[in-house]
């Protein structure tokens, strides 16, 4: 099964990571992270250059460290966590995702885009953030931060 929340409103300036990780109890460190199809605005160059490769990948402590470092807005990405024991090779198997091209976000019932994740954050136009996962706690803990964000399932029968 997969949860999901669109935060459309909770946020004055779309999408900061930290704040993002925050809503999930800093869980960001549980996972190893494949960054695709990112439009993002660090100022420090360094960051710029990792960011704009056709994928990163980094343990969700050195994503938090890159944070920690700047806390830079996020115009477009796929964010995909996986757990620790799965390699890159193996994630590397199937297409890398795109943030533009794929509706399965946006239809129900909802689904992650790579099959192997679990957990997608999902920073769309600068206007919303939307977090997808197979464990329902990051959800709930996500939406109690930010009571605001609205059930994905619910906001795309409208």
């Amino acid at each position: 099964m997969t949860y999901a929340l669109i935060d459309r409103r909770s946020h004055k300036y779309y999408t900061y990571l930290r704040a993002v990780f925050d809503g999930i109890g800093n869980a960001q460190n549980r996972y190893n992270w494949l960054i695709t199809d990112c439009v993002c605005y660090p100022e420090n160059k360094d960051i710029e250059k990792q960011f704009d490769q056709e994928y990163c990948w980094l343990s969700g402590e050195a994503l938090t460290a890159i944070l920690e470092k700047e806390d830079f807005q996020w115009i477009w990405a796929v964010i995909c966590g996986f757990p620790k024991d799965i390699p890159l090779e193996k994630i590397l198997n199937y297409p890398l995702p795109s943030a533009q091209e794929y509706n399965g976000y946006y239809h129900n019932p909802v689904s992650l885009q790579h099959p192997l994740a679990s957990v997608e954050i999902i920073p769309s136009d600068s206007s919303w953030v939307l977090m997808v996962s197979k464990e329902k706690a990051l959800v709930d803990q996500y939406q109690k931060k930010f009571p605001k964000a609205e059930d994905l399932s619910l906001f795309n029968q409208k």
